[in-house]
């Protein structure tokens, strides 16, 4: 899978760059959304759980798909500004709270 970037947005004050790319993969499969964000996150020099794939449409009778994604500055800024099935989607969670240690009832 080769990807190229077409297009590049910067966006301060959602503090997310938007990407949109193309995928050569002839002769194979769409790839999938794990796989095309750890190439967009290696291509922009970020981490993977900051970078969240809205969609990847594959070209009709070619080996290519065209998609967009969305390179936050931060986790918590993907948290804070995307939307909660699109983050479902890409495995980004926020970070759950250690459960406080209740002290055993007494009977």
């Amino acid at each position: 899978m080769k990807m190229e970037i077409t297009q590049q947005k910067e966006n301060p004050l959602q503090k997310r760059v938007e990407v949109y790319f193309t995928l050569d993969h002839n002769g194979e499969s769409t790839p999938g959304r794990n796989a095309v964000a750890e190439a967009v996150a290696k291509e922009m020099k970020s981490k993977r759980d900051c970078v969240v794939v809205d969609n990847i449409e594959s070209v009709y009778g070619k080996g290519m798909s065209k998609g967009y994604a969305k390179v936050y500055e931060n986790k918590e800024a993907a948290l804070e500004f995307d939307r909660e099935y699109l983050l479902k989607r890409n495995g980004i969670e926020a970070d759950k709270p250690e459960p406080a240690e209740d002290a055993p009832a007494e009977e």
